[in-house]
């Protein structure tokens, strides 16, 4: 492969909508008035459940699908207008990561992985070359010669990705690249996309369903619910400050942050009149994510604590905490004002008898 730092390729959707044709009759909508930006270089997560409308904002960056509505540019080139010609040289800059890999059973990984430069009319001593130089990229040298029914899941994926990369793209799409794969094989999938990002340079756009996969390998991230756009950000503030309802349901399961079952079925909005505890969920972020603020809590104000829940995370390099704690609700406030005076954010749940 060559050594050349390919220049990434921003993505830039403008207003864009999508609406389908129902069988009976009426259109149904499945994008709504989506503006977004994916930076040059850049690895963007977009994350929503099953049916949120992220699959049709991934297929019409390569033209797959056209907007009803909008437009959508790939280094300034607006796909939806793009016709023949000019739409191909789009795809070329585009590559496609699947989720369950599409890889032709009757080709071998290099013949797997040659195809495209085979349609595109390469000549056959450069497309060997090519081939050779992706195998090893991403670790496949030993089964450079093998089909596709004797390899892992995981390998699949990397046959998969070195195909993606074969026309050298300016931006890599990954359609739940990672969701038909067991933990530890996603993982090692992750870093190389990781790698391949850092050493190319290599705008990549990836949809997913799992946070753990956004905050393991994205720098930013998009949560998508019904067909629109409700939070977006960079990873690190969207995890450790979430707005929209949408991106807590989807941390809560993440961070560690779950209402326990015992609390989840005493809590009240309402504060009771006989003595009562606040529920209070605690992010620790900044510079003081990784200081003992709990027990500094409880020397200066003389607090009991209760932890319910929490655990710790890491985004990039920084670090951040989440815990759920209880206290005596007639000091809530002060111990709160306490803690944001010390930059960690703090929020309110409810209170138990």
């Amino acid at each position: 492969m060559s050594d050349r730092k390919i220049q990434g390729a921003s993505i830039v959707f403008q207003s864009v909508g999508k609406a389908f044709a129902k069988p009976g009759g009426g259109m149904v909508s499945a994008v709504d008035d989506v503006s977004l930006t994916v930076d040059a270089g850049a690895i963007t997560g977009i994350i929503g459940r099953s049916g949120a409308g992220k699959s049709t904002m991934l297929r019409m960056v390569n033209g797959l699908e056209r907007p009803t509505s909008g437009k959508i540019l790939v280094g300034g080139q607006d796909v939806g207008a793009a016709q023949g010609t000019a739409l191909r040289a789009i795809r070329r800059d585009v590559g496609m990561v699947f989720q369950h890999f599409n890889l032709l059973a009757s080709r071998t990984v290099a013949g797997n992985i040659a195809l495209p430069l085979e349609v595109a009319g390469v000549p056959g001593a450069r497309i060997k070359a090519r081939v050779a130089d992706l195998i090893h990229r991403v670790g496949l040298d030993a089964q450079a010669d093998r089909y596709p029914a004797e390899l892992s899941g995981g390998q699949k994926q990397r046959v998969g990705i070195a195909r993606a990369l074969a026309t050298e793209p300016k931006v890599l799409l990954s359609d739940e690249a990672t969701s038909a794969l067991d933990p530890e094989t996603t993982q090692t999938v992750l870093e190389l996309l990781k790698d391949i990002n850092r050493e190319l340079g290599l705008t990549i756009l990836l949809i997913t369903h799992e946070m753990a996969v956004v905050r393991d390998i994205a720098s930013h991230v998009a949560v998508i619910e019904g067909g629109r756009i409700v939070e977006a950000g960079k990873t690190y503030d969207v995890f450790t400050a979430p707005q929209h309802p949408t991106t807590r349901s989807f941390l809560s399961g993440l961070t560690g942050v779950t209402l326990p079952a015992f609390i989840k079925g005493k809590i009240s909005d309402t504060r009771p009149a006989r003595p009562c505890d606040e529920v209070i969920h605690v992010t620790f972020a900044g510079k003081h994510a990784t200081d003992p603020m709990l027990a500094l809590l409880t020397r200066d104000l003389g607090l009991q604590v209760n932890i319910l829940s929490g655990a710790i995370e890491e985004i990039g390099d920084q670090p951040f905490g989440n815990l759920l704690i209880s206290l005596d609700a007639d000091r809530a406030a002060e111990a709160r004002a306490y803690l944001e005076r010390h930059g960690l954010l703090t929020q309110g749940l409810g209170y138990v008898g």
